[in-house]
């Protein structure tokens, strides 16, 4: 056996630079951001699961005494299909504008639909109550086998199916189609003393982090915009908000903060 080497950090007990910080709750994390003039957002979500909308009127909202700005998806600049990379995974840029905000439906409950910005968080909640949506509610599509069905309704309307490299002639529920082959499966099961075969559903799940979501947003006079969120990837946020907003990138910065989570929602979103 080769001598043990002696180390300066591996196998020590290094103190952590944020330790002292997150005990004594001095660290600031994303929901902690402060700043003068803050103004405070409430989003508006849809009630439906999938519906057309008809006509959206922000004006009683608008006149709350401590509303500063109603926005729907009009005030977003409009995309064109385009892949970007999240860091772990990649999106359809157009497809992630109209999750921000919904444009023309609402695919699923609880889709943003409008938001508020107000000199407190009451009265953008108060200012919610106000705006206005006129749904054409439309069949939803509650379980994916349903949904790859032919007949089923369609969420995406323009979505085609890409399978093994080649896209669809006709719209599909079904985004990707991929396969992973090793070997010779047929002839394993042929050959294999016993061969189960079940199917399991389970139920949505979300990570608890120890933070709720949150961003506070800075933009300037010069069009510089900064943001503070919890995130581990400030630069896939920040093409993401170049992007979507259509602003250059070199003007747009993020700040993350100290994190409650290191996983799932707070790594690149």
């Amino acid at each position: 056996m080769s001598e043990s080497t002696a180390y300066k950090v591996i196998g020590t007990r290094p103190i952590r630079h944020d330790g002292l910080d997150k005990v004594t709750g001095r660290a600031i994390y994303g929901a902690d951001v402060q700043m003068v003039g803050l103004l405070y957002g409430k989003i508006l979500r849809s009630p439906h699961a999938h519906a057309r909308i008809r006509k959206i009127d922000t004006s009683r909202a608008l006149a709350l005494p401590g509303v500063k700005a109603v926005t729907t998806h009009q005030d977003l600049p409009s995309l064109d299909d385009k892949i970007a990379d999240l860091g772990e995974a990649v999106v359809n840029m157009r497809y992630m504008s109209n999750n921000i905000l919904a444009e023309g439906k609402v695919l699923y409950k609880g889709h943003a639909v409008a938001a508020v910005a107000a000199t407190s968080p009451h009265i953008a909640e108060e200012a919610l109550a106000l705006i206005d949506v006129e749904y054409e509610v439309l069949p939803p599509v509650m379980d994916v086998l349903d949904a790859m069905n032919e007949r089923a309704p369609l969420v995406l309307e323009d979505l085609k199916t890409s399978s093994i490299g080649q896209k669809g002639d006709r719209p599909s529920n079904v985004a990707s189609h991929f396969q992973h082959k090793l070997g010779d499966p047929e002839k394993g099961f042929a050959e294999a003393d016993v061969v189960i075969d079940r199917e399991f559903h389970t139920a949505t799940v979300h990570q608890g982090y120890i933070e709720p979501h949150n961003a506070t947003a800075l933009y300037s006079p010069d069009g510089h915009l900064t943001v503070w969120c919890s995130t581990q990837g400030a630069f896939a946020v920040r093409s993401q908000l170049a992007e979507i907003l259509q602003m250059p990138i070199a003007t747009v910065k993020v700040v993350p903060p100290a994190l409650g989570g290191g996983f799932g929602g707070t790594m690149t979103y």
